[in-house]
C-alpha cells in the first residue's frame, strides 16, 4: 500500500473543495455576513491539504486497486468532517461536532437530512454553502480529481472504477480518463444551467434559483426553505423540480451521447432508462388502483406524482405533509427508493440495472426448472451479462438488505420506535432524506449514537457499499 501516494491525493482533494469554499465566501462578502466563518473554514482547509500535499508532491506511482478503494472512502470520510468546519463556526447556528457532521455527510452523499430546524434562520452564504455541498457530492469531487491526476503524473483509472456505481464500470465516455471526467463535467453543468435558468423563469429569485438547481441536479434534496419546495406553491416550480430529478436520476452517459449524437435514440434503446420509466408508471397505477377506495380525495395529484418522483429519484424533495398520507402510499413510496435511480447518475438506492438484472436472473431461474437442459442468457442492452457479475449484483443485494436490517436494529436499541428506525435507516442508506416518526422533517430529535450510526449508512450508501465493506475485510490490508 503506498500511503504516501494517498497523502498526496487526499491533499488535492482538500485544495480543491477549498477553493470551492471561496464561493460561499464572496457570497459572505456580498452580503456583510458571516465572513469571518467562511474565511478561517478556507484557511484551515487550504492549509491541512497544503500541509498533506507538500510532503508527498514527488511521488510518481500508479494508483493501484487497493489505493482507488482507500482514497474514495477516505475522500467521503475526510470531506464530511472537514465539511462540518463553517457548521461549527457559524455564531448564530450553535450546533454540536456530531450534528455538523452529520449535516455535512448529508450533504456531500446527497442525502439531503438535515438536523438545523429553521432553516430560513441561516446566513445567506451557509445556505449556499449547504447546497453546493450537494452540488459537488452530487459528481462526486472525484471526479474532478481525476481530471487533474493525469496532469501530475498519477494515474486515477481504478480511482473511476473504485467511485462509479454501475455494476459494469467500463462504460466509459472516452478512450482516456481525463476526457471521461470533463465529460461528466460537462453534462452535469450544463443540466445545473438549464435547471436554474427555469427555476429562474417559474419566479424563483436568482440566488433561489441557483441554490434549488444545485440540489436539484444533484438529486440531493437540501432547499433554502423549511418547507422545501413546498414553499412555493407553484405547480410550474413543481413540474420542474420534477422534470429535472427525472433527467439527473437518468445515466449521465445518455445525456452526453445526446450531446455528441444530436440524437434521442440512445434513451430509447436503454434498458436502464425503459424500466426505470416503466417503475414510475408502475408505481402510480398502483398507487391510483389504491385511490379507488376514496382515500386519496385529500391528497392533490401533481403532490403525490411530485413525492413518487422524488423518492423513487432518492431526491427528497417535499411539497406537502405526507406524514397523515395513508400508510399503503407511504409504504410504496418509501420502498421505491430503495430501488433508487440508474446507474451512472447522481441518485442513490440500489439502482435500476441491479433490480433489473436481479429480476431477470430470477425469471431465468424459473425458467430452469422447466428447462433444465435450456441455454438461457440475460441481455442489457443486447448484451449478455456473465454469470460473475449477476452473482455479484444478487449479493450486493443481499448485502445491502442485510446492512439496512442491522443499522434499524442498532437504532431501535438506542431507544427510538420502530417507525424512526425503519425509516431514517432506509432514508439514510438510500441518500433519501426524508424519514417518518421521530425524524419527520428533521433528525435533530434522535440521539447521538443515532445520528453517527446514519451518517455511517449515509456514506456506505453512497460507496455503494462494496467499496467500504472490502476495506473491512483482512484479505484487502494482508495482500
Amino acid at each position: 500500500m503506498n500511503y504516501y501516494q494517498i497523502l498526496k491525493i487526499t491533499g488535492i482533494i482538500l485544495l480543491i473543495f477549498s477553493f470551492f469554499l471561496l464561493l460561499p465566501t464572496l457570497a459572505a462578502i456580498y452580503y456583510a455576513d458571516n465572513v469571518d466563518n467562511f474565511i478561517k473554514s478556507f484557511l484551515i482547509v487550504f492549509f491541512i491539504g497544503l500541509l498533506t500535499y507538500l510532503p508527498n508532491k514527488r511521488e510518481k506511482s500508479q494508483i493501484r486497486i487497493k489505493e482507488g478503494f482507500l482514497i474514495v472512502t477516505i475522500f467521503w470520510f475526510v470531506l464530511s468532517i472537514f465539511g462540518s468546519i463553517p457548521f461549527l463556526f457559524d455564531p448564530k447556528l450553535n450546533i454540536s461536532l456530531i450534528d455538523a457532521i452529520f449535516e455535512s455527510t448529508s450533504g456531500w452523499t446527497t442525502t439531503g437530512a438535515t438536523v438545523i430546524t429553521n432553516i430560513e434562520s441561516l446566513s445567506p452564504p451557509l445556505l449556499l454553502y449547504r447546497q453546493l455541498l450537494q452540488w459537488l457530492g452530487g459528481i462526486g469531487i472525484v471526479v474532478l480529481v481525476l481530471a487533474i491526476l493525469p496532469i501530475l503524473g498519477v494515474g486515477g483509472m481504478y480511482l473511476y472504477k473504485a467511485e462509479t456505481s454501475s455494476p459494469i464500470k467500463d462504460n466509459k465516455l472516452s478512450p482516456r480518463i481525463t476526457e471521461t471526467a470533463k465529460s461528466l463535467w460537462g453534462v452535469y453543468l450544463i443540466l445545473t444551467f438549464a435547471c436554474a435558468g427555469f427555476y429562474y423563469s417559474a419566479g424563483m429569485n436568482f440566488f433561489n434559483a441557483i441554490s434549488h438547481s444545485f440540489s436539484t441536479v444533484s438529486i440531493g434534496g437540501f432547499s433554502t426553505h423549511t418547507n422545501s419546495i413546498g414553499f412555493y406553491d407553484s405547480d410550474y416550480i413543481k413540474i420542474i423540480c420534477m422534470f429535472f430529478m427525472f433527467l439527473s436520476a437518468l445515466n449521465f452517459v445518455l445525456h452526453f451521447l445526446l450531446y455528441k449524437t444530436k440524437s434521442f435514440h440512445n434513451y430509447f434503446i436503454n434498458s436502464e432508462a425503459k424500466s426505470f420509466l416503466i417503475i414510475i408508471f408502475g408505481l402510480l397505477i398502483l398507487i391510483s388502483f389504491f385511490s379507488f377506495g376514496g382515500q386519496l380525495h385529500k391528497i392533490d395529484n401533481i403532490d403525490l406524482i411530485f413525492h413518487v418522483v422524488s423518492f423513487v429519484t432518492t431526491s427528497g424533495f417535499t411539497v406537502t405533509d405526507y406524514s397523515s398520507w395513508p400508510v399503503f402510499i407511504l409504504t410504496v413510496i418509501f420502498l421505491s427508493s430503495f430501488i433508487g435511480a440508474c446507474a451512472g447518475s447522481a441518485g442513490g438506492g440500489i439502482k435500476v440495472i441491479r433490480i433489473t438484472i436481479a429480476l431477470k436472473s430470477i425469471k431465468k431461474q424459473l425458467l430452469k426448472v422447466i428447462h433444465p437442459k435450456a441455454q438461457i442468457s440475460i441481455k442489457v442492452n443486447n448484451k449478455k451479462v456473465e454469470d460473475v457479475t449477476i452473482e455479484t449484483i444478487l449479493s450486493f443485494i443481499i448485502l445491502y438488505i442485510l446492512l439496512f436490517f442491522f443499522s434499524a436494529f442498532l437504532i431501535m436499541m438506542s431507544g427510538h420506535d420502530l417507525l424512526t428506525s425503519f425509516s431514517a435507516t432506509a432514508a439514510c442508506i438510500n441518500n433519501l432524506g426524508p424519514a417518518m416518526g421521530d425524524a419527520y422533517g428533521n433528525y435533530s430529535a434522535l440521539n447521538d449514537f443515532s445520528k453517527s450510526v446514519l451518517s455511517l449508512m449515509m456514506i456506505i450508501g453512497r460507496l455503494e457499499i462494496y467499496t467500504f465493506v472490502i476495506l473491512m475485510t483482512k484479505y484487502f490490508w494482508k495482500y
